[in-house]
């Protein structure tokens, strides 16, 4: 990376933690993501619908949180589980840039003893208990919200 800034002329350096590095790029990445999902979801939910919330006189708050958040909701969630379960995943991969979570502290563990299954399993277990549990929640929510539309 020196050659680089001495390439360019920069004679400024950001030093980061691994932590701050790894929420840095997580965040910018889900972020775009997550945007994408709920911009989606947004434009599904029809202007007539808005237009009605308005003409009954509501306030744009009142029509958001009673007609435009509820449906806009119901085409957001399978994105938002979606996104959520590959960030579920992508956690695991901070230990590359020398961040230790779960997965690395395993890892060195079963390096040092030589019995990779004594460590890695329970770790698996726990991110199964994870996933298990955050679909079920996804599963309840997309029910809640698709009352009406034939539900899952």
């Amino acid at each position: 990376t020196d050659a680089i800034y001495d390439r360019f002329g920069l004679d400024w350096y950001i030093n980061l933690n691994a932590f701050a590095a790894g929420v840095i790029t997580i965040g910018f990445i889900f972020g775009a993501y997550m945007g994408e999902t709920f911009r989606g979801a947004f434009m599904a939910v029809e202007n007539g619908q808005i237009e009605a919330g308005k003409a009954y006189g509501m306030t744009p708050w009142l029509v958001f949180r009673r007609i435009q958040f509820p449906q806009m909701m119901r085409h957001a969630l399978p994105g938002i589980s979606n996104n959520w379960m590959v960030l579920l995943k992508t956690t695991a991969l901070v230990s590359v840039i020398g961040l230790s979570d779960m997965v690395r502290v395993a890892a060195e563990a079963s390096r040092a003893t030589h019995e990779p299954f004594t460590f890695l399993i329970p770790v698996a277990i726990v991110y199964l208990l994870i996933a298990s549990v955050s679909e079920w929640l996804f599963v309840w929510l997309q029910k809640r919200y698709n009352v009406g539309f034939g539900g899952r």
